[in-house]
């Protein structure tokens, strides 16, 4: 009976967001936000059907780019800032109910403002409600930060009263260790019996039980600073999110080989041309000396270019690097080199910046683009370097791998 359970993902993502105009489709770490809300419905096991619930034709086409279904729009008087949650999900119960005949046994509600999900989230939350008749629904939890019996409120006459009142003698003057430990809904989840919807007229019900998640991963994003935070999560945080596309893959234990761009890499991709033609460019000094630490430990490093241009060959060559520029083709290039020096692709480090370096990614064990990367480069990244092109980023990635090779010797 569990197995043959339908269980319907609906994400809300309504346009006109006003603290982020475009929110739900601007990119975030390279992929459009409401598509990790749709990657961690379509990658959990449990869920059976995914919606998103939209006023937007453009937020709607590109939920539709990503694998979810949109066989609604949303009406404009349930698409508004204090629209809450209820009647949208009525809506869609009973538009689905009325023209397909669908009627779920559980709903998932999976807000976009909150994308860093463990992989796991979903299918927990469904599973532990499944597991328990009598829940109403599972809501994702996190530990608070501050303790609600330490708060107040303000009168209108200025005097302050006990958020919480009754349990305990002058809470507020405990010591926090004896005082109940309290927790903080977060929007990565909640699961709901449909029926807890339709005939109890709720998005919870009385009896609601706990998805405890890492507090490492409680994000709403509200403002430009939450969504500053949020996308450094995924991209440097180093926990294990839900993302849209490929899995990313970690740094290899042994590195053998790193692979350089030159352009937009080892530059910061401006380019300065005198009256005959003779081309200068502006990189970073720190990274000869993450380069020559690196090899120092034993790892090769090349560069490889599509540019023609002899400051190419000119910056490698105070650097003592090896170069293969003027390439049409950079991934054929890498493969060769990969054949011809016998290199485990699994022990090679890429380091790009644009689309034509795509070709190369899926044929190393680990490709890092830098902070100022083309967003499609990003969104097939698997690391992505907090420092710009001609910033810093090189002598980024050389220090990043010889501390984990000097880690490595340690435990070793």
């Amino acid at each position: 009976m569990v197995d043959r359970c339908e269980v319907l993902a609906l994400i809300p993502a309504r346009g006109g967001s006003k603290s982020i105009p475009g929110k739900n489709i601007r990119l975030f770490a390279g992929h459009p936000l409401l598509a990790y809300s749709v990657a961690a419905a379509r990658q959990a096991t449990r869920v059976t059907r995914v919606i998103v619930s939209t006023d937007d034709e453009q937020i709607a086409a590109v939920a539709r780019d990503y694998g979810a279904e949109t066989p609604f729009l949303r009406p404009g008087e349930l698409a508004r800032d204090e629209t809450p949650d209820l009647p949208v999900f009525e809506h869609a119960l009973a538009w689905l109910s009325g023209e397909e005949g669908f009627r779920p046994d559980v709903v998932v509600q999976l807000r976009p403002t909150s994308p860093v999900r463990p992989p796991d989230c979903v299918d927990q939350a469904v599973s532990t409600l499944l597991a328990h008749p009598r829940a109403d629904s599972v809501r994702g939890i996190v530990p608070a930060g501050q303790n609600p019996y330490k708060m107040w409120r303000m009168a209108h006459d200025g005097q302050m009263h006990p958020l919480l009142e009754g349990e305990f003698d002058e809470a507020y003057n405990m010591p926090r260790q004896l005082l109940p430990a309290t927790y903080w809904q977060t929007g990565h989840i909640d699961a709901i019996r449909t029926r807890t919807i339709l005939d109890k007229r709720s998005m919870s019900g009385a009896t609601i039980l706990p998805l405890l998640l890492d507090p490492r991963y409680s994000v709403d994003i509200d403002n430009p600073r939450d969504w500053e935070r949020a996308e450094w999560l995924v991209l440097h945080g180093g926990l294990e999110v839900v993302t849209p596309g490929h899995r990313r893959r970690a740094l290899p234990e042994q590195v053998g080989l790193l692979v350089l761009d030159f352009d937009g890499v080892m530059t910061d991709n401006r380019v300065w041309v005198d009256g005959q033609g003779r081309e200068s460019v502006a990189a970073h000094r720190g990274d000869g000396w993450g380069l020559a630490r690196l090899r120092e430990a034993g790892v090769e490093v090349i560069v490889l270019s599509t540019e023609t241009d002899p400051v190419v060959a000119a910056r490698c060559g105070k650097l003592g690097l090896p170069v293969l520029q003027g390439l049409a083709d950079k991934g054929a290039a890498l493969q060769d080199l990969l054949r011809d020096r016998e290199m485990e692709p699994g022990r090679v480090v890429y380091l790009g910046n644009d689309v034509n370096d795509l070709p190369c990614f899926p044929l190393v064990g680990c490709a890092v683009v830098v902070a100022d990367a083309h967003p499609a480069a990003t969104a097939q990244a698997d690391l992505v370097l907090g420092r710009a092109g001609g910033q810093g980023a090189v002598r980024e990635l050389c220090d990043l791998l010889v501390e984990r090779g000097s880690k490595r010797e340690a435990h070793g």
